[in-house]
């Protein structure tokens, strides 16, 4: 039986002292591993380099962890997606078990500490709480019986990636931070909306969440829990605007060894904004 190709997608921003955790469970078989860099000025890519020799480096459009992703599902080729955290949190030692529930029949894997087999060392009982009643709330709202709804261990087939509409092109808006709607850290929320209003069938896959190995963590309760009750009351009463990118992967740039973001020049008429690859 030939198994489908896995691309691993993984958000990074000066992750270089947890890179090496994370590719050291790496399953040696995926297709490819994608780091989407956040501009990082600790030598994250030259580590991933070093480690994994084919990783494919991409540089963010704009800012924020749902760009990255953005940017990391617009260039795999796989035909199906991982997303893990450059942190350690994550292991994608699990990505098989995911996997497994794909070919099950699932459009779409999602990690759930939660039930038996998942866990946390990290979550504190103020998150596990809030998470409880979020995870509630939604499910009233889409109809769906989600035990972990705010967990960003997922993975998926790829031929579904226009049904979350994240958009890797589109310039930075003028005003504030630059970010577009999806951007940051609701990301995790939105896909999950978004794929529950597509209709896709969901499998839940015990997952353990271990402590961010190195670094500090960014996570805020009640910051985080705001914007994860604006995303899904924003998208339930907004129309779904069609994805801009979704499955039309931009012609990547290939510019040999990394360079400063000023000697990347645009090269695709079409596209409002092009994602700035190192390959």
């Amino acid at each position: 039986m030939l198994l489908p190709s896995v691309t691993v997608v993984v958000p990074a921003l000066n992750e270089a002292r947890n890179i090496p955790h994370v590719f050291a469970r790496m399953p040696a078989d995926v297709h490819e591993v994608v780091l989407v860099d956040g501009y990082s000025v600790d030598g994250t890519v030259s580590v991933a380099r070093q480690l994994w020799p084919d990783v494919r480096i991409v540089r963010q459009t704009r800012a924020g962890k749902g760009n990255a992703l953005a940017c990391g599902f617009a260039l795999a080729t796989g035909d199906i997606i991982a997303m893990i955290d450059a942190d350690g949190s994550a292991d994608p030692g699990e990505i098989p078990r995911f996997v497994e529930a794909l070919l099950d029949g699932a459009d779409f894997a999602k990690g759930t500490r939660f039930v038996e087999g998942g866990g946390s060392s990290d979550i504190t009982r103020l998150r596990s709480f809030g998470n409880y009643v979020l995870t509630a709330f939604f499910n009233a709202c889409y109809g769906r019986s989600y035990s972990d709804l705010c967990y960003g261990f997922n993975v998926f087939w790829r031929r579904h990636a226009a049904a979350l509409g994240l958009d890797a092109t589109s310039p930075p808006r003028p005003d504030g931070d630059g970010r577009l709607w999806g951007d940051g850290f609701e990301v995790e929320t939105l896909i999950h909306v978004r794929a529950a209003k597509a209709g896709l069938v969901v499998a839940e896959v015990p997952s353990f969440e271990h402590r961010r190995i190195h670094g500090v963590s960014n996570l805020n309760a009640f910051r985080d829990g705001r914007r994860v009750l604006r995303t899904i009351l924003r998208e339930r009463r907004g129309a779904r605007r069609p994805p801009a990118t979704a499955d039309a992967r931009p012609m990547p740039t290939h510019v040999g060894p990394v360079l400063s973001a000023e000697a990347i020049e645009p090269q695709a008429s079409e596209l409002a904004i092009e994602l700035r690859v190192v390959d």
